[in-house]
């Protein structure tokens, strides 16, 4: 419930607690249900601006996001899940808002994101089609 709003204070307060390593360990070995709730929360923190700010201020931060987001898409090619593809692609578009994290996804975005892998689970949902094609421009 705290993450379905928008307020900055429940953001912040989070930023302050373990949400974040909790998550990501979610991410990486949780159920399918499990880990879209966790993908979802990542992706609340991201679109507040302190949120994306504190993943994107250290290298280290960065990295383990976008290396636990890149085990997912390796996952989701095996077992796809158009809910989570979604929340996936969505921390990416919102991680390619900072620049810093834009230069270096530019190296480090996987290819299944690149090439046709999604398109069959995607090609009933626009939005995320959109939002992939904005990611990979």
């Amino acid at each position: 419930a705290l993450v379905k709003t928008d307020e900055q204070d429940v953001i912040t307060f989070l930023l302050t607690t373990e949400i974040i390593p909790l998550c990501l360990r979610i991410m990486e070995s949780g159920s399918e249900l499990s880990k879209t709730v966790a993908t979802f929360i990542l992706q609340k923190i991201l679109l507040d601006e302190t949120g994306l700010n504190y993943i994107c201020q250290t290298y280290e931060r960065f990295s383990h996001v976008a290396m636990i987001l890149g085990k997912m898409l390796i996952q989701l090619s095996k077992e796809p899940s158009s809910r989570l593809l979604k929340h996936v692609i969505r921390c990416y578009l919102r991680l390619s808002d900072n620049h810093r994290a834009r230069e270096a996804l530019r190296q480090c975005l996987p290819d299944q994101l690149k090439d046709a892998t999604f398109t069959n689970c995607l090609k009933d949902d626009q939005n995320t089609k959109r939002w992939l094609n904005q990611l990979i421009k």
